[in-house]
């Protein structure tokens, strides 16, 4: 949460993006079903997605600066996680503990039950997991999560400039001039943003070959963005 210390410093927050290993949990967590986040909601399947963004990587010395900068060398971060989250959040939650003590950053994972984690945990901790699904655009997506009077705006964050693009990129016809809007939304909340957007999951599926769809297949939410039952059909 963006309002509460110190997670209202920027310093702390670009420390603790810069102190995950995204590759570890890539590989270890999802097996390889997956893509790296770059600390946005955006994923690479959108329309306007922004591939020309450096990939945010595992940066120790990055990581001890921006703690350094902020004065928080030592502190303790409390991190609130359970599998409700998404399954596999507790190992993620330890492995990001483990990757950033290397940072001589503390992160203590606080377990919490799964029973009541959406209504007493998520946007009641000041740092706890959430998963989203995908939404078929890059508006609808801030406007669920990111604008300042989101009802789900979970980090409790607000950018003057951020909320101005978003109503412009709602108005505006030119494709190039709309991209770049986008863009320019998509690095504000990747450098400025209070969430960490570590990775991207597969959605995998297996299916009788009988089964038949039209490639490519949506990728925001499962089974072809819920509209399976619309568009597969089987072999006769």
């Amino acid at each position: 949460m963006t309002d509460i210390e110190p997670y209202n410093n920027t310093d702390v927050r670009l420390g603790l993006k810069y102190a995950i290993d995204r590759e570890e949990l890539l590989n270890k967590i999802l097996r390889g079903y997956g893509t790296l986040g770059n600390d946005h909601p955006i994923a690479p399947i959108m329309r306007y997605y922004a591939k020309e963004l450096p990939q945010r990587e595992f940066d120790l010395e990055k990581a001890r600066f921006h703690f350094k900068k902020a004065g928080l060398e030592g502190y303790t971060f409390k991190l609130h996680v359970a599998d409700k989250a998404y399954p596999g959040a507790i190992d993620t939650a330890l492995f990001m503990k483990e990757s950033a003590a290397k940072a001589g950053i503390n992160i203590q994972v606080v377990r919490e039950p799964d029973d009541a984690y959406w209504t007493s945990v998520w946007r009641h901790k000041p740092w706890s997991f959430c998963s989203w699904i995908g939404r078929v655009t890059e508006d609808m997506m801030f406007s669920t999560a990111y604008a300042e009077d989101a009802k789900w705006n979970d980090a409790h964050w607000k950018h003057e400039k951020f909320n101005k693009l978003l109503k412009a990129g709602r108005i505006e016809l030119d494709d190039a001039k709309r991209r770049e809007i986008y863009t320019e939304m998509q690095k504000i909340v990747r450098d400025e943003g209070g969430t960490v957007v570590h990775l991207f999951t597969d959605h995998v599926l297996a299916a009788s070959s009988k089964l038949k769809f039209e490639a490519p297949m949506a990728g925001h939410f499962e089974m072809d963005g819920q509209r399976g039952s619309e568009k597969w059909w089987f072999e006769s």
